[in-house]
């Protein structure tokens, strides 16, 4: 029940357990095709095993049930396709390979099948992203730090952010599918003596077979692959965790600078607009640092095969993967449908008082009085007239330094916060700039 809060139904059963069972059943029939291809068994027999591993017919739960006296759920599965296989073709199953072969190529399989949706989430929320920056590249907003209003920004310049954020995510887990994804081949202990001196040629016809990399040495425990497919979630589900954040504190009522396009309701209170979704979002994203943590604590694998590091990974990364599918979903649909309030955004800087421009005042004054001069000429102004406009300008230019250079009406040009958003315009420009490039 719970688990559709956290996840997106498609990725969720693209690591489901009849997935998982599928990716083992796919990979022995991938082992049989390339032990043939290798020469080591008859193309009979491979076709033999190929055909019963597409069709085989398991029940997951009773496949666990089986493995927890093997604890690996490969050896009864192989048991069964040995039973099902004509006898003739029975030597072939599983044929010089070992039980992590086929588990962790499974897992990289798995992992290669679902980041498919996962990217085209992201995809979809970076370009969500994109449109939101293009649209309000000059919309001013207050930013705001250690949770304060700071100085002037753009709303545009805060979705530019987020996209940068997405597109990093989207680049990464891309790379990591195309490059890092790979076949495992090693044997009882890493030599893939059951394949005599085939056993590099069996390798690489595995990968082709399953679209993975070859790596060209088995990683029975070697496991930085593991490691960098588990950071890699963690850091997409950190990029939408920050969107969610930033949309769950703007749509607060006080603030109202956003809104997801279809929030959720109260139980209790008919008033009630919450941010459901974002929400949800930051609750996964709270929880991904700890399975990366597992996944990283579980990488000293001893020797040539690990007791129990192996086995911590398998339900750690199948959840990682579901979060991030979640979280990138959710954010996509959040960006998508978000209502954007500029009046708010206005109202709120206007509120915020004069002090925004505290840091841009004192760089104009520094060069008349003294950097540290001109930082408590600022503060005595700001506290005379914390109204800011004329009274403001008036305070300012009790310094004699200041009224010597500026008239008020330059003052009072000076303290209009739209010039006083930076470079904030050029950089979004940049920001899509880069991401179109990368959409190519």
């Amino acid at each position: 029940m719970l688990d559709a809060l956290d996840g997106d139904p498609v990725v969720d059963q693209a690591v489901d357990d009849a997935a998982l069972v599928r990716a083992m059943l796919d990979v022995e029939a991938a082992l049989a095709r390339a032990a043939a291809r290798a020469g080591l068994i008859t193309a009979e027999a491979a076709e033999a095993v190929s055909r019963v591993a597409d069709t085989l017919k398991v029940d997951p739960d009773g496949l666990g049930r089986r493995a927890s006296g093997t604890a690996s759920p490969v050896i009864p599965l192989v048991r069964d396709l040995v039973d099902a296989v004509p006898d003739a073709a029975r030597g072939a199953v599983h044929a010089g390979s070992t039980t992590q072969d086929v588990l962790d190529t499974a897992l990289q399989l798995l992992a290669h099948r679902a980041l498919v949706p996962v990217i085209i989430h992201l995809t979809d929320a970076a370009h969500a992203a994109a449109e939101l920056a293009a649209a309000y590249r000059d919309t001013l907003a207050t930013a705001r730090t250690l949770g304060q209003p700071a100085v002037p920004t753009t709303f545009g310049l805060r979705a530019a952010g987020w996209l940068a954020g997405l597109d990093t995510a989207r680049a990464e887990l891309s790379r990591i599918r195309r490059t890092l994804l790979a076949v495992q081949i090693g044997g009882a202990g890493g030599t893939q003596a059951g394949y005599g001196a085939a056993g590099p040629r069996v390798a690489a016809y595995i990968a082709d077979e399953l679209g993975l990399v070859d790596p060209g040495l088995p990683w029975h425990t070697e496991r930085s692959r593991i490691h960098a497919l588990a950071a890699g979630l963690g850091s997409a589900t950190a990029a939408c965790g920050k969107v969610a954040t930033d949309v769950v504190l703007m749509s607060q009522h006080e603030v109202g600078e956003v809104a997801e396009g279809d929030p959720g309701g109260s139980s209790a209170m008919p008033h009630k607009q919450n941010p459901s979704r974002s929400v949800l979002v930051v609750a996964g994203a709270r929880r991904t640092p700890g399975l990366v943590a597992t996944a990283f604590a579980s990488g000293m694998h001893e020797q040539e095969r690990a007791t129990g590091s192996w086995q911590a990974e398998w339900a750690t990364l199948r959840e990682l993967l579901r979060l991030t599918g979640g979280a990138a979903a959710r954010v996509a649909t959040v960006l998508s449908g978000l209502r954007v309030d500029p009046g708010a955004m206005r109202r709120n800087l206007d509120g915020a008082g004069p002090g925004l421009l505290s840091e841009a005042l004192v760089g104009r004054l520094a060069p008349l009085l003294g950097r540290t001069a001109a930082h408590e000429a600022v503060q005595r102004a700001l506290a005379a007239a914390p109204e800011g406009g004329a009274a403001l300008a008036k305070a300012l230019r009790a310094e004699p330094a200041v009224a010597a250079a500026y008239p008020e009406q330059e003052l009072l040009h000076f303290l209009d916060p739209s010039g006083h958003t930076g470079a904030a315009g050029a950089l979004v420009d940049q920001a899509l700039a880069r991401h179109a490039q990368e959409s190519e």
